[in-house]
C-alpha cells in the first residue's frame, strides 16, 4: 500500500493476483502485431523502391531476399499480419456485443494464434518453397 493510502482496497489489481488465460495473451500479441507490422510495412517499402528503382538496383539486395533469413521473415511477418486481421476480426464481433463468454473468448484466442501459424506456415511454403536458394 502506497503511503497516504486509506482505502482498504488496493491500488489496482496485481500482476500475481490475474491468472494467465488466452485472451490476456491476444490482447498482449494483437498491441505487439501492430508495431511489428510498422516495422514490416518499412521493409517491404525498401524493397519495393529498390524494385522500382531497377534490376541493378534489386540485384543488390536480391540474395538477401531470396535467402533463409528472408523466408523466416516473410513468414514472420505473414503471421503477425494474418494474426492482426484475425484478432481485429474478433475485436468487431466484441464490439457487436457477442463473444464475451469466457471459455468463448479464450477457445477464439487460441483458435485465431493457431490458425495464423498454420496459414502462414501453408502461405510461406507457397509463396517460398520455390525460390532459389532457399530450399524449402
Amino acid at each position: 500500500m502506497a503511503k497516504g493510502w486509506t482505502d482498504k482496497r488496493p491500488m489496482s489489481p496485481h500482476i500475481s493476483i490475474w491468472k494467465w488465460h488466452p485472451t490476456m495473451l491476444s490482447s498482449i500479441l494483437h498491441r505487439a502485431t501492430g508495431i511489428v507490422l510498422y516495422f514490416g510495412l518499412l521493409k517491404l517499402a525498401v524493397v519495393l523502391a529498390f524494385l522500382a528503382a531497377g534490376p541493378q538496383w534489386f540485384a543488390k539486395i536480391e540474395p538477401l531476399v531470396y535467402s533463409p533469413l528472408g523466408a523466416f521473415v516473410f513468414f514472420f511477418v505473414v503471421g503477425v499480419l494474418i494474426y492482426h486481421f484475425l484478432n481485429g476480426i474478433r475485436h468487431l464481433v466484441w464490439d457487436i456485443g457477442a463473444g464475451f463468454d469466457p471459455k468463448l473468448a479464450n477457445m477464439i484466442s487460441l483458435v485465431t494464434i493457431l490458425v495464423s501459424v498454420i496459414a502462414a506456415i501453408a502461405l510461406t511454403w507457397y509463396m517460398v518453397g520455390d525460390m532459389p536458394g532457399v530450399g524449402l
